[in-house]
């Protein structure tokens, strides 16, 4: 979980990541914790889209000063009960009633613009909210035909999603739609555990104590993000790499092309990750399991999970 989470932060190309596990494993913790990690980003104040000044293509807003400030890096909540016009935006009701004139009231996708939008138990959520969010996820911008108005904005982010299959499956279409998939169990090692207790007791005993312990660890992971970043367009793909990800896709008998280039692209950002000049067989096996688990066809005959029936593809094809 942890590996998909920073790959999808070096390369937000990549379409997110789909958490499933066991209740209380720590899933939403995990993707908070990775957003209160990440540095500020700079932004021009009073902007309602978190518009980059270091970007030339951001998109205009009228209420953007040129004034330039930090922000925290977003991490927006989609509750489940979000209705459409809240995740997309419309007409501010106040200012069409008190003046007569148009303006839009920005969604959640525009507030999560340049970080990562968050939805737990994504499974329970409207399928046609989750059609819409994946739309924007891929395409990076929000378009809102209603009401009157017609308005475009930028809205690139890390998407997120996080459920418990015991209460019930995304469809495959759009399970497919997610970069990388990871399934979380409860540790089973006693030691495991137990530290997990002591770790949780200290935080909520002393906040500012727990968060000064571990400081220095989370400097380093931020460097090794912020280095995989800027290395990123460096990495070279061999065209043998490129070769052996489409015979691993064949192999597991996935559906589509988004898989070889979901897998290309994770094994990049995992090299870039590692401080590697060029992605390898091995980047590969470590990625493949998360960008192909939820690619493939349900096969009545082998009742096997679908991360063992890639591990037996990889090892039947490399050994």
């Amino acid at each position: 979980m942890k590996t998909a989470l920073l790959v999808a932060a070096v390369d937000g190309r990549i379409g997110g990541v789909m958490i499933f596990g066991d209740r209380g494993t720590g899933k939403s913790t995990a993707a908070r914790a990775l957003a209160a990690t990440l540095p500020p980003i700079r932004a021009l104040e009073n902007s309602r889209f978190n518009c980059d000044p270091d970007d030339p293509s951001a998109f205009n807003d009228p209420q953007a000063s040129k004034r330039v400030r930090r922000i925290a890096v977003p991490f927006v909540d989609l509750p489940l009960g979000s209705t459409e016009d809240r995740v997309v935006g419309t007409l501010d009701l106040e200012k069409a009633l008190s003046k007569g004139e148009k303006h839009f009231e920005p969604g959640l996708l525009a507030k999560a613009h340049r970080g990562f939008l968050y939805i737990d138990e994504i499974n329970l959520l409207e399928d046609h909210v989750v059609d819409l969010l994946l739309d924007v996820a891929a395409s990076g911008e929000n378009l809102v035909e209603r009401d009157g108005l017609s308005v475009r904005h930028p809205a690139r982010f890390v998407l997120v999603g996080s459920g418990n299959p015991e209460e019930g499956e995304l469809r495959p279409q759009l399970l497919d739609r997610f970069g990388l998939s990871v399934e979380v169990r409860t540790p089973e090692d006693i030691q495991d555990r137990v530290e997990i207790m002591r770790r949780c007791d200290a935080q909520e005993r002393n906040p500012k104590a727990f968060a000064k312990k571990w400081e220095k660890e989370d400097t380093r992971i931020l460097r090794r993000i912020n280095r995989a970043k800027k290395a990123l367009s460096k990495v070279k793909t061999p065209a043998k790499i490129l070769k052996e990800t489409a015979n691993i896709c064949k192999a597991v008998g996935a559906d589509g092309l988004r898989g070889e280039l979901t897998l290309m692209r994770g094994a990049r950002a995992l090299a870039a990750l590692n401080g590697d000049a060029a992605v390898t067989r091995e980047h590969l096996i470590e990625m493949a399991p998360m960008a192909l688990r939820h690619r493939l066809r349900r096969d009545v005959l082998d009742e096997t999970g679908s991360t063992v029936r890639i591990e037996r593809a990889l090892q039947e094809l490399f050994g």
